[in-house]
């Protein structure tokens, strides 16, 4: 609240000589924030668009941060308190997986607690969806990567993580998906079931897309 509040003095200040439409479209914002800080609330509940948040991003202000809650819990209660920003693990079990030195015998004991994944990777997925995250891939002869994206972010979005000359030169993006791409057992035979898709620059991105760009230049 202190730094909003030295903000719009300093805006206050300002518009004596005429403020500009940036700074119009800031104190916009900051009048927003301290009115939801007033009433003791984070401003996380603020329903703001990208370029609104942008115009206070300097500020660093603390409650625009999602929040995971993470749960320490017995093998009973593995099935509680997950969801909607929260996540249970059982630091027990947890060591007990970390003991287990060959893979298979760890799916093997995960699966019989009814798990599909150990806490560490339910714990990164639960963040990365609170941050509003998710990933891609690109898929080559000799290398497989992960790209971090934001939800909702379209086709030359995407490619522009991996450089920005594709998401300018942006022509089209062949698609694929995972499990289509696993079950197939090669980009050829997933190409030949008809699993790759051709789509432009209005294609959102899913979760798991695998990815190659056709750009120019």
């Amino acid at each position: 609240m202190e730094l909003v509040e030295k903000r719009l003095e300093r805006l206050a200040r300002e518009s004596k000589s005429g403020l500009n439409p940036e700074q119009d479209r800031e104190k916009a914002v900051l009048d927003k924030a301290m009115a939801c800080l007033e009433d003791d609330r984070c401003l996380r509940e603020l329903s703001l668009t990208d370029s609104e948040r942008a115009t206070v991003r300097s500020l660093d202000l603390v409650t625009f941060l999602p929040v995971l809650s993470v749960y320490n819990v017995s093998e009973d209660a593995l099935g509680a308190h997950t969801g909607n920003g929260t996540v249970a693990v059982s630091c027990q079990i947890e060591s007990e997986v970390a003991s287990i030195e060959d893979e298979d015998e760890r799916l093997e004991f995960l699966e019989a607690l009814g798990l599909q994944s150990p806490g560490l990777d339910r714990v990164n997925a639960a963040a990365y969806d609170a941050l509003g995250l998710m990933s891609y891939y690109t898929v080559g002869e000799d290398e497989c990567r992960a790209w971090t994206i934001r939800k909702g972010a379209s086709a030359p979005e995407a490619g522009g993580v991996i450089h920005s000359d594709i998401e300018r030169g942006f022509i089209r993006a062949e698609v694929m998906q995972y499990d289509d791409f696993i079950a197939a057992g090669t980009e050829a035979e997933a190409r030949n079931r008809g699993h790759l898709a051709t789509r432009g620059r209005d294609y959102i991105v899913e979760d798991g897309d695998i990815m190659h760009f056709l750009h120019k230049g």
